[in-house]
């Protein structure tokens, strides 16, 4: 293969679960259903927070960029897994895994902050609700999702360069998409300064926001246990509870990926990971926020009850 950072027209063989061609039928139903619905679900909540005038806050404008950021990230990898399962072609360019590696992480780093983000905007809701609507105004809403976006792509170029100086030996990469831990088990030479410049970058993007998140949080639920109405707390601790749930699927599968050693990272395991948080998880998203949420459901209601009247 020679080296990354030399052009190649060999590209990579994706492996895939051709390891288990038993499961490879079954895998292929489940994920295109899992995806169909990933698509369906996100896209409702992105058109529902833009044509109901209630939901025209904060919170569900950065649940649309959420579940903007869910469609993007599932579609970097799940087509090319489909067409994998399928066994029509198992094999990807050299520049197709560079663009989705750089893809995948910028979105996944963009989420990282999105969800920080959210964390704040649920604190200042609850430990400031009389300064809210001062707190989280338009331009600070709109420079905050920017921010996130940057700070994702910015992450995203930073270690993508880094993984493009590393000499490979083979074209056979043990995924089923472009996943760095995998990468790097096809290094020709120590990567042990590179490796160590990468998980620097990888504690700022993961657990950095996660150790905000978990702050914000105790002061959120500081706040919510001086409610003296139980029907304000119960409404409180479900706004916030989903969120929380979001954050621990995402970081918790992300962190076991990343934050290991890559010595003792294990092809087979990871790959059963990343079926979680690249199929699952941004199906949970949707799921969690519609059905736990009467805002999102009275809005749906509406909208349906809109085209029944007019069919």
């Amino acid at each position: 293969m020679g080296s990354l950072n030399t052009s190649s027209g060999d590209g990579f063989i994706l492996v895939g679960f051709s390891d288990w061609p038993q499961l490879e039928v079954l895998l292929f139903v489940f994920i295109l259903i899992f995806y169909s619905l990933t698509l369906f679900g996100n896209t409702t909540i992105i058109i529902l927070s833009r044509i109901d005038l209630r939901l025209h806050t904060p919170m569900y404008f950065f649940l649309s960029h959420l579940s903007f950021l869910d469609l993007c990230f599932t579609t970097s990898t799940v087509p090319q897994l489909l067409i994998n399962l399928h066994g029509l072609d198992r094999t990807i360019s050299y520049g197709g895994c560079v663009a989705q590696l750089f893809i995948y992480l910028a979105l996944g780093s963009t989420e990282c902050v999105l969800l920080v983000v959210m964390a704040f905007d649920r604190y200042a809701a609850v430990c400031r609700p009389l300064h809210y609507t001062t707190i989280m105004h338009p331009l600070l809403c709109q420079s905050l999702a920017i921010t996130s976006w940057v700070g994702g792509f910015m992450n995203s170029l930073i270690q993508t360069s880094l993984m493009m100086a590393i000499p490979l030996c083979g074209r056979r990469l043990n995924h089923f998409f472009c996943e760095m831990p995998v990468f790097l088990k096809l290094a020709c030479e120590d990567t042990g300064g590179t490796e160590a410049k990468m998980f620097v970058a990888r504690v700022i993007i993961l657990v950095v926001p996660a150790a905000l998140i978990l702050v914000s949080y105790v002061y959120i639920v500081q706040a919510v246990l001086k409610v003296k109405s139980m029907a304000g707390r119960r409404k409180a601790f479900g706004t916030c509870g989903s969120h929380l749930l979001v954050v621990f699927l995402f970081y918790g599968s992300a962190i076991y990926t990343y934050l290991q050693p890559i010595h003792s990272y294990s092809e087979k395991e990871g790959k059963f990971v990343a079926l979680f948080y690249t199929i699952v998880t941004p199906i949970l998203n949707p799921l969690i926020y519609t059905l736990r949420n009467k805002d999102v459901k009275g809005a749906l209601w509406k909208v349906l009850r809109r085209g029944r009247d007019s069919g």
